[in-house]
Formats: C-alpha cells, sequence, structure tokens
C-alpha cells in the first residue's frame, strides 16, 4: 500500500506525510544509514506480527522521523496495513487521540501535563524511544559554538538581545517561538529555561521541524530548538547548533543523560490498543526498532 506525503510549510502544518524518514542528530553525529529504506537498520531482525487495517498516528514532529520510518518498514511487510503520520506538535497528538480522531497520540510530554485529568486518563502511555533537541540560529552567527544553561535563559527570557553580549556578532537576536501545543518547546521551557516565560519574538503558528528550520535560515540572528532527528538530516547544513553547557549534542550524551536536552517519545492511545494499532506499537518496541531504526535516526532506545 501507499502512504500519502505532504511536506510541512513554514506555517502550515503537514497532513498525512508518507512513511519516508529524515534522519537527523547532534553537532557530532555518528555515521548513519539511510533512513528511507523499509528494511530497519543494523542487521536481520524478526518479521513483525503483521495486522490489516488503517490507522493514524498524529503529534509531535520531533518523534515522527522516527515514526514514519518504522510505519515505511511496517508497511513493505505487512502490505495489508496502512500507517498514516501526521505531524502538529505533542498538545495536537494527545488532544486527537483523547477524542478519538487519531488511533495514536505521539507526544514529547506526558498526557497529564497537556490535559484535563479526565481526558488524561482515558489515555494509556507507550513510552518508544529516548529523544534529543538542539538549539540553533541563523548562520550568520559566528564565533559562538556554545551555549550555557544561564546564557539560553538570558537570551530567551529577553535580557540578552544582542549576539555580541554571548560572544557572537553585533546582531540582534530573534527568538522563533513554537506554538503552544508544541511538547519541544515545554521541555526546552522545562529543561533549560526552568519554567520561565520566553519574551516576544517571531511566534510560529503551526509547530514543524521543517518550518522552524525555514524561518531561522530566513531571518537574520534568529535562535530556535529542533530535534536531532531533523537537524542532521536535513537543517544541519543551512544552521548553526549549539553545544549545552559545553556539552556536544550528540545521541550518546543524550542517551547517557550528560546532554540534559532530552526526553522519553511517547505514544498514547485512548484505552489498550488492539489490532493494528496494538501490533505496530508492538513492533516500535521490537529489536526491529529499538536496535535498528533508533541508532539510524538518531534517537536511542527507550529501555537500553
Amino acid at each position: 500500500m501507499t502512504i500519502g506525503i505532504r511536506r510541512f510549510g513554514v506555517l502550515a502544518m503537514a497532513a498525512t506525510l508518507a512513511i519516508a524518514a529524515c534522519s537527523s542528530a547532534a553537532t557530532t553525529p555518528p555515521a548513519a544509514s539511510s533512513a528511507s529504506s523499509a528494511a530497519p537498520a543494523g542487521g536481520s531482525f524478526a518479521a513483525p506480527a503483521c495486522a490489516s487495517g488503517t490507522i493514524t498516528a498524529v503529534g509531535s514532529t520531533a518523534l515522527q522521523p522516527l515514526v514514519d520510518a518504522a510505519g515505511k518498514a511496517y508497511v513493505a511487510a505487512c502490505p495489508a496495513a496502512t500507517v498514516t503520520v501526521n505531524g502538529g506538535g505533542s498538545g495536537t497528538g494527545l488532544t486527537q487521540v483523547a477524542s478519538g480522531a487519531a488511533n495514536i497520540g505521539d507526544s514529547d510530554v506526558t498526557a497529564e501535563s497537556k490535559l484535563a485529568t479526565p481526558d488524561a486518563a482515558t489515555l494509556v502511555d507507550h513510552p518508544v524511544a529516548k529523544q534529543g533537541w538542539i538549539v540553533v540560529a541563523n548562520k550568520d552567527v559566528t564565533g559562538v559554538t556554545n551555549l550555557t544553561t544561564d546564557q539560553n535563559k538570558q537570551i530567551w527570557t529577553g535580557a540578552v538581545t544582542n549576539w555580541k553580549q554571548v560572544g557572537g556578532p553585533d546582531l540582534p537576536i530573534v527568538l522563533i517561538l513554537r506554538p503552544t501545543s508544541s511538547g519541544t518547546r515545554a521541555t526546552f521551557k522545562q529543561i533549560v529555561l526552568g519554567g520561565a516565560s520566553e519574551a516576544n519574538g517571531q511566534a510560529l503558528t503551526e509547530d514543524s521541524n521543517g518550518a522552524v528550520t525555514t524561518s531561522v535560515q530566513a531571518t537574520p540572528g534568529s535562535i530556535s530548538v529542533i530535534g536531532f532527528a531533523y537537524y542532521q538530516g536535513t537543517a544541519k547544513a543551512n544552521l548553526v547548533g549549539f553545544q549545552l553547557d559545553g556539552v556536544d549534542a550528540t545521541v550518546a550524551n543524550m542517551a547517557s543523560g550528560v546532554y540534559k536536552l532530552n526526553a522519553v517519545g511517547h505514544m498514547y492511545t485512548k484505552g489498550q490498543p488492539t489490532g493494528l494499532t496494538k501490533a505496530f506499537l508492538d513492533y516500535m518496541l521490537s529489536d526491529a526498532v529499538q536496535k535498528g531504526l533508533i541508532p539510524a535516526q538518531f534517537y536511542a532506545p527507550v529501555n537500553p
């Protein structure tokens, strides 16, 4: 079966992505095999338990490259299945799965942190991977390779407004803000900003790594945050990526916890999954994904 594709635009969320990968990672990435292959990288693995039908997974754009690649691999092995993957941000994923509009809600954050208690209580959490993010800037930001947690706080809260204040060029800093539904924004705000509110910036109305990358590329002096998977596969050549507190944004550092801007990637269902939804989630936790696709896509296994 085929899986339809639409790309993310700067201000428009992709609807219905084909299960196609964009590899990504960190400032000092390991070598990666092609993520577009239907067969998981890393050796031979048992075939998935096939189920037929159609399911939709919606939400986190940080987790999306992995779910895309896994969906493509699953459908290649199980042609009676259709797996459609949409972005839109963690909040969108959680809202849609809670309402029954999607079979799976992909999220960088817990359901309890985004939904009211009655809705969150109906969802079942399926942790599938550990994922990381990297702070990026427009390529005209030279002379800066590392930002400390304190420097990030000052930049994002508006206490520091020019790159020369942190060792860069004499250039105003422009914040590229992801929407409030974004799990990336929530994770960064919690881990790096300590819950502090961001200053005014150039706000994106829809959440996607592609929209962020395009906006940062087009905006002199701009800064934002994107997922490892998107950074390495698509954005690295066009953006400046920073260390955090002197630590490289690598999968190994993220997996060990030395690089702190990381979180578990969740796939939520409304109640216990059945049929194709259960078969696909079982596949996400299989060796084919955990030992094959995950390292190729610049994530870390959820249970190493």
